[in-house]
């Protein structure tokens, strides 16, 4: 089993910027892929960037050139630095683990429980 802990949630003005942190424990070898979701009331579940361990790294159109995925292997610890926040980025993030490197799979191998991010206008 894999457990999944975000932290970095906040309450940011918009333009403002947050990072995010998921730390990863457990059977973490079996992992080959890390990535972050986010989803707001009433909506869908939105991917928004993920991560492999090869390096292969990929984001939304939503978010691209504005967040930027990365991964620290020796503290086993991804993370979603976010720029130029806009109101719309209000949701709760949360980050999700595969055993494929694989992203934006229809279920997820792990989930965390996530952290809230609201932006104010």
């Amino acid at each position: 089993q894999v457990q999944l802990v975000e932290s970095g949630g906040d309450l940011v003005q918009a333009g403002g910027s947050l990072r995010l942190s998921c730390a990863a424990s457990g059977t973490i070898f079996s992992i080959n892929a890390m990535e972050w979701y986010r989803q707001a009331p009433g909506k869908q579940r939105e991917w928004i960037a993920g991560i492999t361990n090869g390096g292969r790294i990929k984001y939304a159109d939503s978010v691209k050139g504005r967040f930027t995925i990365s991964r620290d292997g020796a503290k086993n610890t991804v993370y979603l630095q976010m720029t130029a926040l806009k109101p719309e980025d209000t949701a709760l993030y949360y980050c999700a683990a595969n055993r494929l490197p694989q992203f934006d799979l229809p279920n997820s191998d792990y989930r965390g429980q996530g952290t809230q991010v609201t932006v104010s206008s």
